[in-house]
């Protein structure tokens, strides 16, 4: 990867870790579900609400390492005004690219600024702090009734 493309990526991550977007309570919301990590103490709450299968609004709270809060408010920026189906599509992307990274023929732009946690799957034991509340928010959008999950 290029040094000015990871200086780029790594910007986005510490932005969106130090200033994160959709931090807080939603309240009214339709699904909330909690997400804890045990092996590295990442804990965080999704407050998703739906209408008509729309996300109408997604916001998060919890603490954690940089990579999941800053995952946790890149995925509340982007995933606000998509139906079920587009954000479960996020989702499997967003799992390949930590998990396998940018294949050859993948464009970068096109996980817009995703894209910053391309590296991730370099470090195995960071995928679980990134994808964590990508876990979360698809588990809200597949049971009504969930409120807990962990990654163990």
């Amino acid at each position: 990867m290029r040094d000015d493309l990871r200086s780029l990526y790594q910007e986005i991550i510490l932005d969106h870790n130090k200033n994160p977007r959709n931090f807080r309570v939603l309240e009214g919301a339709d699904r909330v579900v909690e997400a804890y990590n045990p092996l590295c103490g990442d804990h965080y709450t999704i407050y998703l609400s739906l209408e008509q299968g729309v996300i109408r609004e997604i916001t998060f709270q919890g603490s954690g390492c940089a990579i999941s809060k800053s995952s946790a408010s890149v995925m509340s920026t982007m995933l606000k005004g998509k139906t079920r189906q587009e954000a479960e599509e996020w989702f499997r992307r967003f799992h390949h690219l930590v998990t396998e990274g940018l294949g050859a023929d993948e464009d970068p732009e096109s996980y817009g600024k995703l894209a910053a946690f391309s590296g991730v799957n370099e470090f195995p034991a960071r995928v679980k702090c990134a994808i964590l509340a990508w876990h979360t928010m698809k588990s809200a959008l597949q049971d009504p009734a969930a409120s807990t999950i962990s990654t163990e």
